[in-house]
């Protein structure tokens, strides 16, 4: 491949028009995607990052040419990554070339550093080398950096959807300033769809957005500008093309193939949907659990949530008539919490199957609940002396732990003796059901307070 093939050339990394001001209009063409038209051209216009852009945030100092410092940019597709490389040549007055980490060797990362260094050397101009998805770089590739990073030859910004900590050399690493970028808030997406409507390099007041439809590419969004702006541009066109200057819903669905969910995660469906999920793994119906389960998935639902919602559920519905579910539940969460969405839908599914299918038990929650009520009334009453603790001075004295009788020392393991305080003695909380395993605490559970009890029940 010829060197010249490894730089893009199209606006998204143009160069800079002067030494200090910002790319002209003109030179990104009218008919360059939406989001590219619309790509910021200062740290004005940037949404989002504030942790990072915020008076003397080490992204704006870098920006502002302060902080002559290279960088690793770590965050989700569509957080403004190539747009704050190009901020960085454009306000310092950098020459910026982007390397295909996808298709460049180490030929070709050698020979933009040579360039970088003969400009620098004759020139007197410093290079910004972009590389998108470093993480996609050899190990021998990312090592042909190092010196040119070292010694400043060129300024390196390097863009990353991987852990860095985990996907870079350690020696890149520590000559590198790590920065995170987070998801666009949904206040950020919106704010950048209605500029990109009304703005004259997006679509210039030509359409008529509502505010469903916006609230739609919100949440096709999930935090990416680029793909917000991708789906606004087509419903935009679908919209002049059936002679018409208003996008609704119906045309944002039609265009991008995705229906709105009707579920808003702060009202009545967030809820509703929620209740209508736990009442049909409640009553075993399987299919119509994993719809509810679904419909908030792709409405955005936090997963921390729903999981949170198996657990409880384990315990309240089911109990000690599958044990596992519990087991099953708690695995789904920490599935969550490892791998992140979507694919921690699986998990989510997988426990949402085992707790609909699994027979039913209340008698767990009956239980606890009933003994609260009792202590809340009053009734605690006093240890009985022989399950006092007996391992202080002076606790014999005291008549504690005497008389205790330690059941491992009968071969049934099992014997009679008062565990309650006097006032609850008989006193059953506990009432298993016939359902799954614990049919067999239904069975034994009463043999074990007639021993314990003496005979009583």
């Amino acid at each position: 491949m010829h060197q010249d093939e490894l730089f893009t050339v199209n606006p998204d990394v143009a160069e800079p028009a002067s030494a200090h001001s910002p790319p002209s209009e003109d030179e990104v063409p009218r008919n360059a995607p939406l989001a590219v038209r619309m790509r910021p051209r200062s740290l004005d216009e940037v949404v989002g990052q504030q942790h990072l852009l915020g008076p003397g945030a080490p992204l704006r100092r870098l920006v502002e040419g302060a902080t002559p410092a290279s960088v690793l940019l770590y965050g989700p597709p569509g957080t403004g990554k190539t747009t704050l490389a190009n901020l960085v040549s454009t306000a310092t007055g950098r020459r910026f070339v982007a390397l295909s980490a996808l298709s460049a060797g180490v030929k070709e990362v050698r020979g933009v550093i040579e360039e970088a260094r003969r400009r620098r050397q004759y020139d007197l101009e410093d290079t910004v080398l972009f590389i998108d998805e470093v993480h996609r770089f050899s190990k021998t590739q990312q090592d042909a950096l190092l010196g040119a990073v070292e010694d400043r030859t060129v300024l390196l910004v390097a863009a990353t959807t991987e852990n860095p900590s985990f996907s870079v050399v350690a020696p890149l690493l520590s000559r590198s300033l790590v920065l995170r970028l987070h998801p666009l808030t949904d206040d950020d997406v919106d704010a950048l769809v209605r500029r990109a409507v009304a703005d004259e390099r997006g679509l210039a007041g030509t359409v008529e957005v509502t505010d469903d439809a916006v609230a739609h590419l919100v949440r096709l969004a999930a935090g990416d500008a680029r793909r917000a702006l991708t789906a606004l541009e087509a419903a935009a066109e679908a919209a002049t093309a059936v002679g018409t200057r208003r996008v609704d819903l119906a045309i944002v669905e039609s265009t991008v193939d995705k229906a709105a969910v009707r579920y808003d995660r702060d009202g009545d469906q967030h809820y509703d949907v929620t209740s209508a999920f736990i009442k049909s793994i409640r009553g075993s119906d399987v299919d119509a659990a994993l719809h509810y389960l679904a419909r908030m998935i792709e409405a955005g639902e936090d997963p921390r949530f729903i999981a949170r919602r198996l657990i409880v559920h384990a315990s309240e519905d089911i109990g000690m008539a599958d044990p596992s579910a519990l087991q099953a539940a708690v695995a789904a969460a920490h599935a969550v919490q490892l791998v992140g969405m979507p694919e921690g839908r699986l998990a989510l599914a997988q426990a949402t199957v085992h707790l609909a299918t699994a027979p039913k038990s209340n008698a767990v929650i009956t239980a606890i609940d009933a003994a609260l009520a009792d202590v809340r009334a009053g009734g605690v009453g006093s240890v009985p002396p022989h399950l006092r603790d007996g391992h202080y001075a002076g606790a014999a004295a005291l008549g504690n732990a005497q008389g205790y009788r330690y059941p491992h020392d009968v071969p049934e393991g099992i014997l009679a003796q008062q565990y309650p305080p006097d006032e609850l003695v008989g006193k059953n909380y506990y009432r298993p059901s016939r359902h799954g395993a614990e049919r067999t605490l239904f069975e034994r559970v009463p043999k074990l307070r007639r021993t314990i009890r003496g005979g009583g029940r």
